[in-house]
């Protein structure tokens, strides 16, 4: 107990200390913007930066969330949240059907870039920026290292939409905004912009020598030539893209910063397009591996070092990971925007003497969001999937791994979490299994979920992290007691009973009562899980009684055997079932 509270204690004061750089964060790059000493708010008008840099961020937090639930999603029986979740059925019944998942999350991949880079245009500070009356040791460290940027966008737009949505999936989408996310995402793909990235793909099967499995039939004659007609003037952008970029490198037109001579900048521009390249390939790599026996994963010295440091103990490891990775990832992009997106003083010529037009998109930096998104993301993702051993054999894996882990151990995004208990409490969320139960109880439904596919070869959502409630939510801020539970399911049914008295056919009916029955039996587990815990606790605390226990955590005293009185508490379930429907 004294241990929990400690790890409580150091928990919450990160948060705070994230909070507060949060906050400091957040009033520096406002007051950036006000002073016009951004790009876009110096080229056009504060309240336009504002505007641009507010809605990237909420849109990016849309995009990153809705991830989580279009890739967890997939195992779980449709009809069972039909009624409940009605637009999240819709998103799901279109994104989950054929390859609809993949073509979403490679149109997702470059709108999370291409945000990324609208948030540096609008808020990044342009150089000898200086703002507040900040000490230059400060002015270092959040305006030219980028920190006021990264904080922002990581804790707002990324990590506290994944936490959220990571366990109340159902709810996260079930609304409009993500609906148009989706399709924004899907008409993306469609337009062919990224299909040089399935010409990788083709490659990486070759040489993986395995098929790439589909869920849909094989392209009519019309469809393939419209196919590689995408794909050939998909590749024809990507050079022209990387040509322009390197040309606007060495003629210094881009948003670099001052001093830094054109052939380090382009040095900079590929290795940091590496890095971010291991580090997609490496949350692939990660997921892969897990799913193999211990001897496999060990082929090799470095294999062997990374996985004893990623699986140890209770492998919360591998969820620290992927928050340092966010972190690591959102640095070198907004080093790859300064580096990418062009500036062209006036009076100078534009790059590679385009119209003024053509200029002026190039200076939006998403010719350099092109290019990450297909060579330093989608490229290593697809390699990762077919070659997720080799990632882990290599001393950079391992020194990636290690860096992340400390960033996570800063706290320094902790802040993340605050947030999403708020946005969880204002907006009502409530996790999975109170709407469709566990799987074990949709398994007694005779709605078991879905085999996931066997082979990840050349897809994107063998890991796309954090699907499946992978991103744990702190327990000092998400845990709620066992009366707070029982309430929001007994509330519920109640509503469930009304709307059954109200339904017009039999499979209306149907429906609520399968919902009616998930509701019943998370209750039951409920119940369930308090007496275990209050009798594993009264072991140490024979004072305590069960009415003091509904603050305590029904997890930190799981007890797998099963007890009579398990029994007695299945009927007081259906007592209160009863209650609920008068």
């Amino acid at each position: 107990m004294a241990g929990a509270v400690g790890a409580n204690g150091w928990s919450g004061f990160k948060a705070i200390y994230s909070i507060a750089l949060l906050i400091f964060s957040i009033i520096v790059v406002m007051a950036l913007i006000f002073d016009e000493q951004t790009s876009l708010s110096q080229d056009v008008h504060p309240a336009l930066a504002f505007f641009m840099l507010w809605l990237a961020l909420l849109w990016l937090s849309l995009v990153e969330g809705g991830q989580a639930s279009m890739v967890g999603l997939p195992p779980i029986d449709r009809e069972l949240y039909k009624e409940s979740h009605p637009i999240t059925w819709r998103i799901c019944e279109h994104g989950h059907k054929g390859d609809n998942l993949d073509r979403y999350l490679m149109g997702r991949q470059f709108m999370v870039l291409a945000l990324v880079f609208v948030i540096n245009l609008s808020g990044a500070p342009v150089k000898d920026a200086s703002v507040l009356g900040l000490p230059d040791v400060l002015a270092n460290v959040f305006l030219k290292s980028g920190l006021a940027m990264i904080l922002m966008t990581c804790m707002i737009g990324q990590l506290n939409t994944q936490v959220n949505a990571s366990h109340c999936m159902l709810d996260f989408i079930n609304d409009w905004g993500s609906w148009f996310t989706v399709k924004v995402a899907m008409a993306i793909e469609a337009s062919g912009l990224l299909h040089a990235s399935y010409l990788i793909q083709m490659i990486v099967a070759a040489l993986a020598g395995k098929p790439i499995e589909s869920n849909e039939e094989p392209r009519s004659g019309f469809m393939n030539l419209l196919f590689w007609v995408r794909v050939l003037y998909s590749c024809a952008i990507l050079i022209f893209a990387f040509f322009a970029t390197i040309a606007a490198l060495f003629d210094g037109k881009t948003t670099m910063w001052e001093g830094v001579p054109e052939v380090v900048a382009l040095i900079l521009f590929f290795v940091l397009m590496g890095v971010v390249g291991m580090l997609e390939g490496m949350q692939i790599a990660f997921f892969a591996v897990s799913k193999l026996a211990d001897e496999e994963r060990k082929s090799s010295k470095w294999a062997s070092m990374t996985c004893d440091i990623l699986f140890q103990g209770e492998g919360h490891n591998l969820p620290g990971f992927m928050v340092g990775r966010q972190l690591c990832v959102v640095s070198c992009f907004f080093v790859i925007a300064r580096v990418t997106s062009m500036d062209v003083e006036e009076g100078e010529s534009n790059v590679l003497g385009v119209s003024d037009g053509a200029q002026e998109f190039f200076n939006t930096g998403l010719l350099g969001a092109l290019i990450t998104t297909i060579v330093a993301s989608i490229a290593w993702q697809l390699v990762a999937s077919a070659f997720p051993l080799a990632f882990l054999s290599t001393p950079i894996t391992y020194i990636l791994l290690r860096l992340c882990l400390l960033l996570e151990a800063t706290g320094i995004c902790m802040g993340a979490w605050v947030l999403a208990a708020v946005h969880a409490k204002i907006a009502g969320f409530q996790r999975d299994e109170v709407y469709v139960g566990t799987a074990e109880e949709r398994a007694a439904m005779h709605h078991g979920d879905k085999a996931p596919a066997k082979n990840d070869l050349g897809h994107l959502d063998g890991s796309a992290f954090p699907a499946n409630h992978n991103l744990p939510l702190e327990k000092w801020i998400a845990g709620s007691t066992y009366t707070q539970r029982r309430a929001r399911i007994l509330e519920n049914i109640k509503d469930l009973r009304a709307q059954m008295k109200e339904a017009t056919s039999d499979e209306e009916m149907e429906q609520y009562e399968v919902q009616l029955q998930a509701e019943v039996a998370t209750l039951a587990r409920i119940n369930r899980e308090e007496g275990k815990s209050f009798r594993e606790t009264t072991k140490h605390r024979p004072d305590m009684e069960l009415g003091d226990f509904g603050h305590e955590d029904a997890e930190e005293h799981h007890d797998d055997e099963h007890d009579p009185e398990d029994d007695n508490m299945i009927e007081e379930v259906q007592r209160q079932d009863e209650e609920a429907s008068n």
